[in-house]
Protein backbone atom coordinates (compact mmCIF):
# COMPACT_ATOMS: atom_id res chain seq x y z
CA UNK A 1 0.00 0.00 0.00
CA UNK A 2 1.37 3.56 -0.64
CA UNK A 3 1.84 6.19 1.45
CA UNK A 4 -1.36 7.92 2.57
CA UNK A 5 -1.81 11.18 0.15
CA UNK A 6 -2.72 14.47 2.10
CA UNK A 7 -2.27 17.78 1.93
CA UNK A 8 1.89 18.79 1.37
CA UNK A 9 3.39 21.52 3.67
CA UNK A 10 3.46 24.89 1.61
CA UNK A 11 5.22 24.60 -1.71
CA UNK A 12 6.82 27.90 -0.95
CA UNK A 13 8.89 26.51 1.69
CA UNK A 14 12.55 27.64 0.47
CA UNK A 15 14.94 24.36 -0.16
CA UNK A 16 17.66 25.79 1.33
CA UNK A 17 15.60 26.22 4.88
CA UNK A 18 14.50 23.07 4.35
CA UNK A 19 17.70 21.39 4.01
CA UNK A 20 18.46 23.68 7.15
CA UNK A 21 16.59 22.32 9.18
CA UNK A 22 16.69 19.00 8.60
CA UNK A 23 20.32 19.91 9.51
CA UNK A 24 20.30 21.14 12.78
CA UNK A 25 17.64 18.19 13.50
CA UNK A 26 20.25 15.98 12.38
CA UNK A 27 23.06 17.63 14.80
CA UNK A 28 21.24 17.77 17.79
CA UNK A 29 20.18 14.07 17.33
CA UNK A 30 23.48 13.20 17.06
CA UNK A 31 24.63 15.04 20.33
CA UNK A 32 21.31 13.46 22.17
CA UNK A 33 21.98 10.33 21.02
CA UNK A 34 25.60 9.96 22.30
CA UNK A 35 23.59 11.43 25.76
CA UNK A 36 20.92 8.54 26.04
CA UNK A 37 23.03 6.06 25.18
CA UNK A 38 24.01 5.41 28.61
CA UNK A 39 20.89 4.61 29.51
CA UNK A 40 20.54 1.34 27.86
CA UNK A 41 24.37 0.34 28.22
CA UNK A 42 24.78 1.49 31.86
CA UNK A 43 21.55 1.94 33.63
CA UNK A 44 20.31 -1.49 33.70
CA UNK A 45 23.73 -2.23 35.81
CA UNK A 46 22.90 0.51 37.84
CA UNK A 47 19.19 -0.79 38.42
CA UNK A 48 20.53 -4.20 39.54
CA UNK A 49 23.06 -2.91 41.45
CA UNK A 50 21.39 -0.33 43.74
CA UNK A 51 18.12 -2.71 43.55
CA UNK A 52 20.33 -6.31 44.46
CA UNK A 53 17.54 -8.21 42.10
CA UNK A 54 18.12 -8.97 37.96
CA UNK A 55 14.17 -8.83 37.85
CA UNK A 56 14.53 -5.12 38.44
CA UNK A 57 17.37 -4.66 35.19
CA UNK A 58 14.00 -3.05 33.00
CA UNK A 59 13.44 -0.67 35.43
CA UNK A 60 15.56 1.96 34.04
CA UNK A 61 14.66 1.28 30.52
CA UNK A 62 10.63 1.25 31.59
CA UNK A 63 11.16 4.29 33.93
CA UNK A 64 12.87 6.27 30.63
CA UNK A 65 10.12 5.06 28.32
CA UNK A 66 7.12 6.31 30.63
CA UNK A 67 9.12 9.62 30.96
CA UNK A 68 8.85 9.95 26.86
CA UNK A 69 5.45 8.97 27.24
CA UNK A 70 4.21 11.33 29.83
CA UNK A 71 6.09 14.16 27.80
CA UNK A 72 5.23 13.26 24.56
CA UNK A 73 1.93 14.99 24.33
CA UNK A 74 2.70 17.78 26.50
CA UNK A 75 5.58 18.29 24.12
CA UNK A 76 3.09 18.11 21.26
CA UNK A 77 1.01 20.87 22.97
CA UNK A 78 4.08 23.36 23.13
CA UNK A 79 4.67 22.81 19.54
CA UNK A 80 1.59 23.75 18.74
CA UNK A 81 1.59 27.09 20.86
CA UNK A 82 5.34 28.20 20.77
CA UNK A 83 6.67 25.74 17.88
CA UNK A 84 9.12 23.07 17.58
CA UNK A 85 12.26 25.30 18.71
CA UNK A 86 11.03 25.66 22.34
CA UNK A 87 9.09 22.16 22.59
CA UNK A 88 12.46 20.32 21.41
CA UNK A 89 14.71 23.09 23.72
CA UNK A 90 12.44 22.69 26.57
CA UNK A 91 12.43 18.61 26.03
CA UNK A 92 16.64 18.48 26.36
CA UNK A 93 16.86 20.68 29.21
CA UNK A 94 15.13 18.81 31.53
CA UNK A 95 16.73 15.51 30.14
CA UNK A 96 20.07 17.11 31.03
CA UNK A 97 18.67 17.78 34.31
CA UNK A 98 17.72 13.95 34.36
CA UNK A 99 21.46 12.66 33.92
CA UNK A 100 22.51 14.62 36.46
CA UNK A 101 19.80 12.90 38.80
CA UNK A 102 20.66 9.47 37.90
CA UNK A 103 24.18 10.72 38.95
CA UNK A 104 23.31 11.91 42.54
CA UNK A 105 21.19 8.75 42.87
CA UNK A 106 24.02 6.04 42.03
CA UNK A 107 26.36 8.63 44.39
CA UNK A 108 23.67 8.36 47.53
CA UNK A 109 22.64 4.56 46.68
CA UNK A 110 19.04 5.71 46.48
CA UNK A 111 17.32 3.28 43.69
CA UNK A 112 13.50 5.31 43.60
CA UNK A 113 15.88 8.59 42.68
CA UNK A 114 17.60 6.62 40.05
CA UNK A 115 14.19 6.02 38.32
CA UNK A 116 13.26 9.61 38.39
CA UNK A 117 16.50 10.87 36.56
CA UNK A 118 15.51 8.39 34.18
CA UNK A 119 12.03 8.92 33.94
CA UNK A 120 13.63 12.69 33.28
CA UNK A 121 15.93 11.21 30.31
CA UNK A 122 13.19 10.03 29.05
CA UNK A 123 11.61 13.68 28.22
CA UNK A 124 14.67 13.50 25.95
CA UNK A 125 13.98 10.63 23.66
CA UNK A 126 10.92 11.77 23.12
CA UNK A 127 12.63 14.91 21.77
CA UNK A 128 14.45 12.60 19.57
CA UNK A 129 11.10 10.83 18.48
CA UNK A 130 9.34 14.26 17.73
CA UNK A 131 12.07 15.45 15.70
CA UNK A 132 11.68 13.32 12.83
CA UNK A 133 8.06 14.70 12.35
CA UNK A 134 10.03 18.69 12.75
CA UNK A 135 11.89 17.54 9.91
CA UNK A 136 8.85 17.26 7.66
CA UNK A 137 7.33 20.39 8.39
CA UNK A 138 8.99 22.01 5.38
CA UNK A 139 8.88 18.84 3.09
CA UNK A 140 6.81 18.34 0.13
CA UNK A 141 5.31 15.13 -0.56
CA UNK A 142 8.62 13.97 -2.71
CA UNK A 143 10.56 14.97 0.34
CA UNK A 144 8.71 13.52 3.36
CA UNK A 145 9.87 9.95 3.60
CA UNK A 146 13.88 11.06 2.84
CA UNK A 147 13.86 13.86 5.10
CA UNK A 148 12.34 12.18 7.89
CA UNK A 149 14.81 9.48 7.21
CA UNK A 150 17.61 11.56 7.36
CA UNK A 151 17.26 12.72 10.64
CA UNK A 152 16.65 9.16 12.24
CA UNK A 153 19.63 8.37 10.03
CA UNK A 154 21.76 10.48 11.52
CA UNK A 155 20.98 9.31 14.70
CA UNK A 156 23.41 6.33 14.23
CA UNK A 157 26.30 8.62 15.04
CA UNK A 158 25.80 9.51 18.29
CA UNK A 159 23.72 6.30 19.74
CA UNK A 160 26.63 3.88 18.19
CA UNK A 161 28.84 6.38 20.37
CA UNK A 162 27.04 6.49 23.17
CA UNK A 163 27.38 2.66 24.92
CA UNK A 164 31.09 2.84 24.24
CA UNK A 165 31.38 5.95 26.56
CA UNK A 166 31.50 3.54 28.98
CA UNK A 167 35.06 3.37 28.43
CA UNK A 168 35.20 6.43 30.02
CA UNK A 169 33.67 5.60 33.18
CA UNK A 170 36.88 4.68 35.01
CA UNK A 171 38.97 7.66 34.09
CA UNK A 172 36.10 9.87 35.10
CA UNK A 173 35.90 7.88 38.04
CA UNK A 174 39.38 8.04 39.40
CA UNK A 175 39.15 12.15 38.20
CA UNK A 176 35.96 13.04 39.96
CA UNK A 177 35.69 10.31 42.21
CA UNK A 178 32.12 9.56 41.27
CA UNK A 179 31.26 5.98 40.98
CA UNK A 180 32.26 4.16 37.65
CA UNK A 181 28.86 3.79 35.90
CA UNK A 182 27.50 6.77 37.28
CA UNK A 183 30.45 8.58 35.87
CA UNK A 184 29.07 7.90 32.53
CA UNK A 185 25.92 10.15 33.03
CA UNK A 186 28.28 13.29 33.13
CA UNK A 187 28.76 13.00 29.48
CA UNK A 188 25.05 11.96 29.33
CA UNK A 189 24.26 15.51 31.00
CA UNK A 190 26.83 17.48 28.50
CA UNK A 191 25.58 15.51 25.23
CA UNK A 192 21.63 16.70 26.23
CA UNK A 193 22.61 20.62 26.92
CA UNK A 194 24.73 20.55 23.61
CA UNK A 195 21.57 19.52 21.58
CA UNK A 196 19.51 21.85 23.59
CA UNK A 197 21.93 24.98 22.69
CA UNK A 198 22.22 23.79 18.73
CA UNK A 199 18.10 23.61 18.84
CA UNK A 200 17.29 27.04 20.98
CA UNK A 201 20.23 29.06 18.93
CA UNK A 202 20.04 27.57 15.52
CA UNK A 203 16.42 26.83 14.78
CA UNK A 204 15.29 29.92 13.36
CA UNK A 205 12.67 30.94 11.68
CA UNK A 206 10.50 28.02 13.48
CA UNK A 207 9.84 25.14 11.18
CA UNK A 208 6.24 24.75 12.36
CA UNK A 209 5.28 28.02 12.32
CA UNK A 210 6.94 28.49 9.19
CA UNK A 211 4.43 26.15 7.54
CA UNK A 212 2.04 27.76 8.87
CA UNK A 213 2.86 31.03 7.48
CA UNK A 214 3.51 29.70 4.40
CA UNK A 215 0.21 28.25 4.35
CA UNK A 216 -1.90 30.91 4.46
CA UNK A 217 -2.30 30.51 8.46
CA UNK A 218 -1.56 32.91 11.35
CA UNK A 219 2.00 31.37 12.82
CA UNK A 220 0.41 32.01 16.84
CA UNK A 221 -0.29 29.51 19.34
CA UNK A 222 -2.95 26.86 18.78
CA UNK A 223 -5.59 25.81 21.42
CA UNK A 224 -5.42 22.95 23.51
CA UNK A 225 -6.10 19.91 21.82
CA UNK A 226 -7.34 17.17 24.78
CA UNK A 227 -6.01 13.51 24.42
CA UNK A 228 -9.65 12.27 23.53
CA UNK A 229 -10.41 14.59 20.69
CA UNK A 230 -6.77 13.66 19.62
CA UNK A 231 -7.40 10.22 19.48
CA UNK A 232 -10.83 10.79 17.85
CA UNK A 233 -8.82 12.33 15.20
CA UNK A 234 -6.50 9.34 14.78
CA UNK A 235 -9.32 7.14 14.70
CA UNK A 236 -10.71 8.79 11.46
CA UNK A 237 -7.16 8.13 9.55
CA UNK A 238 -7.18 4.01 9.20
CA UNK A 239 -3.85 3.93 7.36
CA UNK A 240 -2.79 6.09 10.35
CA UNK A 241 -4.02 3.46 12.50
CA UNK A 242 -2.19 0.69 10.88
CA UNK A 243 0.92 2.52 10.91
CA UNK A 244 0.05 2.80 14.57
CA UNK A 245 0.07 -0.98 15.27
CA UNK A 246 3.03 -1.82 13.73
CA UNK A 247 5.17 0.61 15.31
CA UNK A 248 3.97 0.07 18.90
CA UNK A 249 4.20 -3.81 18.49
CA UNK A 250 7.62 -3.36 16.74
CA UNK A 251 8.85 -0.87 19.90
CA UNK A 252 7.61 -3.16 22.52
CA UNK A 253 8.98 -6.31 21.17
CA UNK A 254 12.59 -4.21 20.50
CA UNK A 255 12.68 -2.96 23.97
CA UNK A 256 11.52 -5.87 25.49
CA UNK A 257 14.48 -8.30 24.15
CA UNK A 258 16.90 -5.00 23.91
CA UNK A 259 16.94 -3.72 27.62
CA UNK A 260 17.24 -7.52 28.79
CA UNK A 261 20.02 -8.46 26.80
CA UNK A 262 23.11 -6.63 28.32
CA UNK A 263 22.06 -8.28 31.69
CA UNK A 264 21.96 -11.79 30.12
CA UNK A 265 25.67 -11.29 28.83
CA UNK A 266 27.09 -10.21 32.08
CA UNK A 267 25.38 -13.26 33.54
CA UNK A 268 27.24 -15.64 30.92
CA UNK A 269 30.48 -13.87 31.21
CA UNK A 270 30.52 -10.95 28.61
CA UNK A 271 32.57 -8.12 29.87
CA UNK A 272 31.23 -4.40 30.01
CA UNK A 273 33.20 -3.33 26.96
CA UNK A 274 31.26 -6.21 24.61
CA UNK A 275 27.70 -5.26 26.41
CA UNK A 276 28.48 -1.95 24.87
CA UNK A 277 29.87 -3.01 21.71
CA UNK A 278 26.69 -5.28 21.05
CA UNK A 279 24.52 -2.50 22.23
CA UNK A 280 26.18 -0.11 19.57
CA UNK A 281 25.74 -2.57 16.63
CA UNK A 282 22.34 -2.81 17.84
CA UNK A 283 21.55 0.69 18.07
CA UNK A 284 23.49 1.32 14.25
CA UNK A 285 21.12 -1.84 13.04
CA UNK A 286 18.31 0.75 14.37
CA UNK A 287 19.15 3.58 12.65
CA UNK A 288 22.16 3.32 9.90
CA UNK A 289 19.64 1.76 7.64
CA UNK A 290 16.78 4.49 7.22
CA UNK A 291 17.53 5.98 4.45
CA UNK A 292 17.18 2.66 2.60
CA UNK A 293 13.86 2.34 4.55
CA UNK A 294 12.57 5.52 3.42
CA UNK A 295 13.44 4.46 0.15
CA UNK A 296 11.62 1.15 0.32
CA UNK A 297 8.79 2.68 1.75
CA UNK A 298 8.19 5.11 -1.15
CA UNK A 299 8.80 2.63 -4.08
CA UNK A 300 7.25 -0.56 -2.26
CA UNK A 301 4.54 0.66 0.22
CA UNK A 302 4.59 1.62 3.82
CA UNK A 303 2.64 -1.36 4.58
CA UNK A 304 5.33 -3.97 2.94
CA UNK A 305 8.36 -2.45 4.68
CA UNK A 306 6.18 -2.35 8.32
CA UNK A 307 5.24 -5.93 7.62
CA UNK A 308 8.77 -6.73 6.01
CA UNK A 309 10.31 -4.76 9.29
CA UNK A 310 8.62 -7.08 11.64
CA UNK A 311 9.07 -10.27 10.11
CA UNK A 312 12.87 -9.33 10.47
CA UNK A 313 11.85 -9.41 14.35
CA UNK A 314 10.70 -12.59 14.51
CA UNK A 315 14.07 -13.87 12.96
CA UNK A 316 15.85 -11.60 15.53
CA UNK A 317 14.21 -13.24 18.55
CA UNK A 318 14.80 -16.70 17.27
CA UNK A 319 18.75 -16.13 16.32
CA UNK A 320 18.83 -14.58 19.79
CA UNK A 321 16.84 -17.24 22.01
CA UNK A 322 18.29 -20.43 20.14
CA UNK A 323 21.31 -18.92 20.51
CA UNK A 324 21.65 -17.37 23.71
CA UNK A 325 24.60 -18.87 24.94
CA UNK A 326 26.85 -17.72 22.31
CA UNK A 327 27.75 -14.00 22.46
CA UNK A 328 28.24 -13.67 19.08
CA UNK A 329 24.68 -15.05 18.38
CA UNK A 330 23.22 -12.52 20.70
CA UNK A 331 25.10 -9.97 19.19
CA UNK A 332 23.54 -10.70 15.41
CA UNK A 333 20.45 -11.15 16.83
CA UNK A 334 20.68 -7.47 18.61
CA UNK A 335 21.82 -6.16 14.80
CA UNK A 336 18.78 -7.83 13.57
CA UNK A 337 16.03 -6.90 16.27
CA UNK A 338 17.84 -2.99 15.35
CA UNK A 339 16.97 -3.64 11.74
CA UNK A 340 13.35 -4.47 11.96
CA UNK A 341 12.61 -2.12 14.41
CA UNK A 342 13.85 0.48 12.14
CA UNK A 343 11.75 -0.87 8.85
CA UNK A 344 8.54 -0.43 11.49
CA UNK A 345 9.87 2.79 12.43
CA UNK A 346 10.44 4.86 9.21
CA UNK A 347 7.76 3.59 7.05
CA UNK A 348 4.95 3.98 10.06
CA UNK A 349 6.43 7.05 10.68
CA UNK A 350 6.30 8.53 6.98
CA UNK A 351 2.37 7.54 6.76
CA UNK A 352 2.13 8.95 10.14
CA UNK A 353 3.44 12.29 8.70
CA UNK A 354 1.39 12.50 5.68
CA UNK A 355 -1.77 11.02 6.37
CA UNK A 356 -3.00 13.59 8.53
CA UNK A 357 -3.69 17.17 7.77
CA UNK A 358 -2.63 20.11 9.18
CA UNK A 359 -2.59 21.07 13.13
CA UNK A 360 -4.24 17.80 13.45
CA UNK A 361 -0.89 16.07 12.28
CA UNK A 362 1.05 17.65 15.32
CA UNK A 363 -1.34 16.38 18.50
CA UNK A 364 -1.65 12.92 16.12
CA UNK A 365 2.18 12.69 16.09
CA UNK A 366 2.65 13.51 20.20
CA UNK A 367 -0.37 10.85 20.85
CA UNK A 368 1.39 8.24 18.57
CA UNK A 369 5.11 9.15 20.36
CA UNK A 370 3.17 8.51 23.33
CA UNK A 371 1.45 5.59 23.12
CA UNK A 372 5.11 4.09 21.42
CA UNK A 373 6.34 5.18 24.82
CA UNK A 374 4.37 3.04 26.91
CA UNK A 375 4.46 0.29 24.15
CA UNK A 376 8.36 0.14 24.86
CA UNK A 377 7.55 0.63 29.05
CA UNK A 378 4.98 -2.19 28.97
CA UNK A 379 8.06 -4.60 26.83
CA UNK A 380 10.41 -3.38 29.60
CA UNK A 381 8.58 -3.89 32.66
CA UNK A 382 7.27 -7.36 31.40
CA UNK A 383 10.85 -8.04 29.92
CA UNK A 384 12.63 -8.52 33.49
CA UNK A 385 9.67 -10.65 34.86
CA UNK A 386 10.01 -12.48 32.11
CA UNK A 387 13.80 -12.72 32.19
CA UNK A 388 13.70 -14.32 35.87
CA UNK A 389 10.88 -16.64 35.59
CA UNK A 390 11.46 -18.16 32.37
CA UNK A 391 15.01 -17.49 30.81
CA UNK A 392 16.01 -15.20 28.40
CA UNK A 393 15.35 -18.28 25.58
CA UNK A 394 11.64 -17.95 26.63
CA UNK A 395 11.75 -14.38 26.80
CA UNK A 396 12.68 -14.21 22.88
CA UNK A 397 10.02 -16.48 22.31
CA UNK A 398 7.08 -14.51 23.72
CA UNK A 399 8.64 -11.33 21.78
CA UNK A 400 8.70 -13.77 18.35
CA UNK A 401 5.49 -14.07 18.80
CA UNK A 402 4.21 -10.90 19.55
CA UNK A 403 5.63 -9.82 16.36
CA UNK A 404 3.94 -12.49 14.26
CA UNK A 405 0.56 -11.07 15.85
CA UNK A 406 1.31 -7.72 15.08
CA UNK A 407 2.29 -8.52 11.23
CA UNK A 408 -1.39 -10.16 11.17
CA UNK A 409 -3.01 -7.31 12.44
CA UNK A 410 -1.25 -4.89 10.22
CA UNK A 411 -2.31 -6.36 7.45
CA UNK A 412 -6.10 -7.11 8.60
CA UNK A 413 -6.12 -2.99 9.45
CA UNK A 414 -4.50 -2.00 6.23
CA UNK A 415 -7.09 -4.31 3.91
CA UNK A 416 -9.70 -2.54 5.86
CA UNK A 417 -8.20 0.53 5.21
CA UNK A 418 -8.58 0.08 1.58
CA UNK A 419 -11.95 -1.15 1.77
Amino acid sequence: MPLAPAPAPPTGAPAGLRRRTVGLLALAQVLSGVAAGSVVSVGSLIAVELSGSDAWAGSVTTAATLGAALSALWLARLALARGRRASLSAGLALASVGAVVVVVAAVVQVFALLLVGAALMGVGSAVNLQARFAATDLSTAGTRARDLSLVVWTSTVGAVTGPNLVRLGEPTSRLTGLPELAAVFVFSAVGMVAAMLVLWVGLRPDPLLTARTLGGGAAGPRPHVPLRAALATLGRYPRAVAALVGILVAHAVMVAVMSMTPVHMAGHGASIELVGLTVSLHIAGMYALSPVMGALADRLGATAVLVGGLAVLVVASVVSGVGGGSHGAVTVGLVLLGVGWSAANVAGSAVMAGAIPGDERVTVQGVSDALMSLAGAGGGALAGVALAQVGYGGLTAVAGGLAVAGAVAVVAVARRARG
